[in-house]
């Protein structure tokens, strides 16, 4: 029976993970605290390394530090939470750094499915260089594409308008 929970929880932490990954996206590598690490990962540049990767180190610190404490404790539930983080960090780098950003030796590009939407949803999250007025910070989980784009063209018309208003007041 414990391990149908063990993989009831792993897989729970695992879709738990993308919640915590968009909340870390938008408010903390977006916000005033972590642009600093993320904003060359927005900027266009052919180095092989980028500081935006010390997130995944500190992933992976999270990860590690969580199976030592399985290990020190001997408790099966911080073994399972331990693998669902683990597992997502996983996925994130095959599917971020490897698939949207062909990081990886190896070159593909999907040309439809979800793998092509969820590189859609990143691109379209890349339009924006600057820290606000992004859209799709989750990683693994993708919305429809249209539906970011039609976001996008409203916020630059918006800019466009209030550039265009501020203007003429002056």
């Amino acid at each position: 029976m414990v391990a149908v929970w063990f993989t009831l929880l792993t897989l729970g932490v695992f879709f738990l993970m993308e919640g915590v990954a968009w909340s870390t996206h938008r408010y903390i590598m977006h916000g005033p605290l972590g642009w600093g690490w993320h904003r060359d990962h927005h900027e266009p540049h052919d180095k092989t390394f980028e500081v935006n990767d010390l997130y995944g180190v500190v992933g992976a610190v999270v990860g590690t530090g969580l199976f030592v404490l399985a290990w020190l404790t001997g408790l099966w539930w911080i073994r399972a939470i331990a693998l669902g983080v683990t597992l997502y960090g996983v996925v994130y780098a095959f599917v971020h750094d490897g698939l949207v950003h062909q990081r990886w030796p190896f070159h593909w590009m999907p040309r439809n499915g979800y793998a092509r939407r969820l590189v859609q949803a990143h691109k379209l999250h890349h339009a924006v260089q600057t820290r606000e007025g992004a859209v799709s910070f989750g990683f693994v989980f993708a919305p429809d594409p249209r539906r970011l784009n039609a976001i996008l063209k409203a916020r630059r018309a918006d800019r466009a308008a209030t550039s265009l208003a501020a203007t003429s007041a002056e």
